[in-house]
């Protein structure tokens, strides 16, 4: 990656954090902490990493990406609005009654969500599916899941991996957010899921750990699934990121979860990343 790639990165990386704060704020309600620890891998997918066409949503042949932990919509609302798919001013209008930006993703609403997602665990079940049928099809079409480091526990999650190195989904990118935060508080006081690399090692995946806000880790992570292709094992990426990153108050701290700013936290939080911008574009 090229220092002016990985600035253009950066910088759409910031202008998703400041997406995220803008409709949560707008809707005062949803899920900022989660959506903003997985901005950089939003970035990345959809300005790097998928096959896509925003002016053709449906497109037979396009990579699919499933959020497993749908409750962080307004991440992926803000990639999504940024790379074309809607308006970036239709991004306040998250969860109001007459909006199509509802609290989690609905395929049948939102140009570019690939599939609806809400209760966690089941994503990645549908991720693997469309992987199983895109090896039936026999077309060359990669599929992303992104789930949250407290959805691990569900048992969901591990049905779906044994099922994706069973029938040898090589396609299948399982990636997973490793805040270490969900709603009740720690992951590992709420229910330890460690060790999550030997896990899914275990249940038949390639294994990758990365820096979730190093971008130069996240190429080289979605460099190793590639050249997993034909090996029929799927690549699990397990990324270590910030809950809240690139807000101060919000990072670190279960209490973001899913609470929204207030105007005077909306305003703090949008200068930090005016801040943040500033010194990019030095």
């Amino acid at each position: 990656m090229t220092p002016a790639e990985k600035k253009s990165l950066q910088l759409t990386a910031v202008s998703v954090r400041e997406g995220v704060l803008t409709s949560t704020h707008g809707a005062k309600a949803g899920h900022p902490g989660g959506s903003l620890s997985a901005a950089d891998l939003f970035t990345y997918l959809y300005f790097k990493e998928l096959r896509i066409d925003p002016k053709n949503p449906r497109w037979e042949d396009r990579d699919r990406f499933v959020l497993s932990k749908g409750h962080t919509a307004p991440g992926l609302y803000a990639a999504l609005a940024l790379r074309g798919y809607f308006p970036v001013e239709d991004l306040p209008t998250l969860r109001h009654i007459d909006s199509y930006l509802q609290g989690h993703p609905n395929m049948n609403t939102v140009p570019g969500v690939d599939m609806s997602t809400g209760s966690l665990g089941q994503g990645i079940s549908a991720a693997a599916g469309m992987a199983k049928g895109a090896k039936y099809l026999g077309k060359d079409v990669n599929v992303y899941t992104l789930l949250g480091d407290g959805e691990l526990a569900e048992g969901q999650v591990w049905e779906a991996a044994m099922f994706a190195a069973h029938y040898k989904l090589d396609n299948l990118c399982i990636i997973a957010d490793i805040n270490g935060l969900q709603i009740d508080g720690r992951t590992c006081d709420v229910m330890n899921t460690e060790p999550v690399d030997a896990k899914f090692a275990a249940f038949g995946c390639d294994v990758v750990s990365i820096n979730g806000h190093d971008f130069d880790e996240i190429e080289s992570a979605f460099a190793r699934f590639h050249a997993n292709k034909g090996s029929g094992r799927p690549t699990a990426i397990l990324m270590k990121t910030t809950k809240g990153k690139g807000v101060s108050y919000m990072e670190d701290n279960a209490g973001w979860h899913g609470k929204a700013p207030n105007d005077e936290e909306y305003a703090k939080g949008m200068e930090e990343l005016s801040e943040a911008r500033r010194a990019l574009e030095v």
